[in-house]
């Protein structure tokens, strides 16, 4: 097995890729292998996920929840 260089680049506007390996002799024949690194997720407010669950329902009060809770007892005796 030969050299193995590790090394970062940022690609450019046009996709291209530089590396710069002075170690390595002018038309020496070379292997790359690119990995590509994960992209984090913009961190969120625990609110906004939870507004994004399925089946989610968004109280501003706790009168709110109560009269959620009144109708939903309300309905079982219909």
């Amino acid at each position: 097995m030969g050299t193995v260089i590790h090394t970062r680049a940022v690609v450019g506007p046009d996709g291209t890729i530089e590396i710069r390996a002075p170690e390595l002799a002018p038309g020496q024949e070379v292997e790359i292998t690119v990995e590509v690194q994960a992209t984090p997720e913009p961190r969120r407010h625990v609110s906004e996920i939870i507004k994004d669950l399925p089946g989610h329902l968004e109280f501003q009060t706790a009168e709110e929840v109560d009269a959620y809770i009144r109708e939903e007892r309300d309905s079982w005796d219909r």
